[in-house]
This record gives structure tokens, C-alpha cells and sequence, in this order.
């Protein structure tokens, strides 16, 4: 095997949930190969370098091995190698986001009418 479509590697290597999450993602810029953006179709080979945004997560990787199948964690994991800088910049942004409050955390939809008196009360006080 010389190469795998990179929204099927991305997918086997359980960075995304379904294999279309993975081609939106590769589509809409999230995913670069070896610094530059691909698109889906685009084929992955043993010792490129991806970096991945998922939602607010970030990963730098190394491809060490190829897979079109979905397996468990465990060997998903083998596919590729995460970079030092990479899993300290994670590990840093999950202490921020441990420690510090989102202000739009506790918005839920739009405000009801006694929101709405609420939030008039505060102004004119």
C-alpha cells in the first residue's frame, strides 16, 4: 500500500468521528499535509506531517503507518506520532480552559421574557 485518501486515514486514526466529518474537515481547510491544505482525495504516506484542527483540539503528527479500516484506540494510536510541541500546546490549553470560565458557558438559546426583565433591571441600577 503506498498510500491511503487522507479523510480515510484521518477517520481510521480516530481523529474523527465519521469518515464525513473527516472529508468536511479536510474540504474546509481544518487539515494540512505537510504545511499546505489538501483536499480529501489526497493521498497520505508513511513519514508526512499533518496538523489537524478539530473543533478546539490541535494536533501536529507524523504518519508512521497507513489504514483505510477502522480499528480500536489501541491500534489507531500506532498510525501516527504526536510531536512534543504539539502535546504541550494541548496540554496547555486544557489548564486554560480548566481554570479559567467561558462568559457564553451558561447561554443557553435565546433569553426567555424574564431574562429579558433581568437583564433591563441590571442596566437601570
Amino acid at each position: 500500500m503506498n498510500g491511503v485518501r487522507i479523510d480515510k486515514w484521518l477517520w481510521a486514526a480516530r481523529f474523527f468521528k465519521t469518515c464525513s466529518l473527516a472529508t468536511d474537515a479536510v474540504g474546509g481547510g481544518k487539515v494540512k499535509l505537510n504545511g499546505a491544505p489538501a483536499k480529501p482525495a489526497r493521498e497520505v504516506k508513511v513519514g508526512d506531517r499533518l496538523d489537524v484542527s478539530n473543533g478546539e483540539s490541535r494536533w501536529q503528527v507524523t504518519v508512521l503507518g497507513l489504514s483505510e479500516k477502522r480499528g480500536p484506540a489501541s491500534e489507531a494510536r500506532l498510525l501516527y506520532e504526536e510531536t512534543p510541541d504539539s502535546i504541550a500546546a494541548r496540554e496547555a490549553e486544557q489548564l486554560r480552559r480548566k481554570f479559567t470560565h467561558e462568559p457564553a458557558a451558561d447561554i443557553h438559546g435565546r433569553p426567555t421574557k424574564r431574562d429579558r426583565r433581568r437583564l433591563g433591571q441590571v442596566g437601570r441600577q
